[in-house]
């Protein structure tokens, strides 16, 4: 991705603006490869909520008065920071996020931004975190996929169509990086986005402290085949540093970090990993586990293949660890997830398994922050609260607004926490209670 003369002039302002930029009083800043917020330590016990902003919106599919209770249950379960989506293009998908941030190319929906307001605003009374990520690899959102489309770089097709399996999809939205048209829509919107002026605080985006971090896109990857990534990897390593450079020249206050997942998201090449989180403009490294998604253990046989499921988990988050060690920057397990045992999906459903590896990654987590190690925080996929899926399969469809965290392209509940979870809720106030404990 090029660089406009006006972002290159930006960019070369960037050393200047960075040292007249001390940490600022509530601002989260990484000092000797730690997180810190006020010259303590930083550390959390988090969630994912991408649809907060759809709950602040002025709109019909809106609900203040449900985002004001769900931030209180996390709050009460002490998680205090949070995830959340902060762009959505509309998607062709037959799963997709509806209505979005950008409905068609340039055109904003101001309700969904003041929405990500009002959700702000909200956090901030609560003494709350946020991470932004501004795109997506996958088209849930719309994100890549959308902007590829939008652009006629095509044919377009949806995750999962049968006529292009695996891994064509992400062959096909890893081509975003390298469109320079694709990236002009999306840096028009970014620009937008981080020069925002909050309209139910007034107070710029920039000079937010409720804002941790913005975050380049949900899981970017350079690529699914091999050839493909490998041929890939130079165009999408520097858009890494292209993006992030730019937001750090629109912002130079807030962290920014890529989303990554990790090894699974970088073709296992710690080679790639490295490389995207090696730039001075990104703060610290992303970590996402997801056994039942690689195969490790198998969702139609979860009890008899967890054991070696969780050694392979462990082990990654130990080369996460080693990672983060290695660039002397901070660690952030920011997503991970189980299914319900026999793939249910309705509250109150046995969640053993899925307790169990929450209690994994939470203690893992918490045993590198005792040892003085870079992880800094867990973000649990994801809150559903009191979210329900609104039909009998399970599926989100068109004008549905009882959002959950399990996002269009999974049915509603596979993977989120309600607010009637008893053992996962207590699973996670235990660990955000140790986390607190730390100081």
């Amino acid at each position: 991705m090029a660089l406009s003369r006006r972002d290159l002039f930006l960019a070369a302002a960037l050393p200047l603006l960075g040292a007249a930029a001390r940490p600022a009083k509530g601002f989260v800043a990484v000092e000797k490869g730690r997180l810190f917020l006020d010259r303590k330590p930083y550390r959390f016990a988090g969630a994912n909520l991408w649809y907060g902003a759809w709950l602040g919106a002025p709109a019909a599919f809106g609900d203040v008065p449900r985002l004001k209770r769900e931030l209180d249950r996390l709050k009460a379960l002490g998680v205090t920071n949070l995830r959340v989506l902060g762009a959505g293009e509309r998607s062709l998908a037959k799963a997709a996020v509806s209505p979005t941030f950008q409905e068609e190319p340039g055109v904003y929906r101001q309700d969904l931004l003041k929405g990500l307001d009002v959700l702000l605003a909200e956090m901030a009374r609560r003494d709350m975190k946020a991470v932004v990520y501004v795109n997506n690899f996958w088209d849930w959102s719309g994100g890549m996929p959308a902007y590829l489309n939008w652009v006629g770089n095509g044919p377009w097709f949806q995750q999962g169509d049968p006529a292009h399996p695996w891994p064509e999809y992400p062959d096909y939205a890893a081509r975003f990086y390298g469109d320079a048209k694709a990236n002009a829509l999306f840096l028009g919107y970014l620009r937008g986005l981080v020069g925002r002026v909050n309209t139910v605080t007034g107070k710029p985006y920039r000079d937010d402290p409720t804002i941790m971090a913005w975050q380049l896109a949900n899981e970017p990857r350079p690529g699914g085949t091999q050839a493909f990534g490998e041929r890939d990897m130079a165009v999408f390593q520097q858009w890494v540093r292209d993006t992030s450079k730019l937001i750090k020249t629109l912002d130079p206050r807030h962290l920014v970090c890529t989303g990554s997942e990790g090894l699974k998201g970088c073709l296992e090449s710690e080679a790639c990993v490295l490389d995207a989180h090696r730039p001075d403009t990104i703060d610290y490294v992303t970590a996402h586990v997801w056994p039942n998604n690689w195969g490790w253990i198998d969702p139609k046989n979860q009890p008899a293949t967890y054991e070696a499921g969780e050694a392979r988990c462990r082990d990654y988050v130990a080369r996460h660890i080693a990672i983060a060690r290695q660039l002397g920057k901070p660690l952030v397990i920011e997503e991970f997830g189980l299914i319900r045992e026999a793939r249910a999906f309705a509250p109150g459903s046995a969640t053993a398994d899925k307790d169990r590896f929450y209690r994994t990654i939470h203690g893992l987590a918490l045993a590198d922050m005792k040892a003085g190690g870079p992880t800094a925080g867990t973000n649990f996929w994801a809150w559903n609260g009191e979210g329900r899926a609104q039909h009998p399969d399970a599926w989100f469809a068109a004008g549905d607004k009882s959002f959950v965290g399990d996002p269009p392209q999974e049915e509603q509940g596979l993977y989120g926490v309600f607010d009637t979870d008893a053992s996962t809720l207590a699973a996670i106030a235990e660990h955000a209670a140790a986390v607190k404990a730390l100081g």
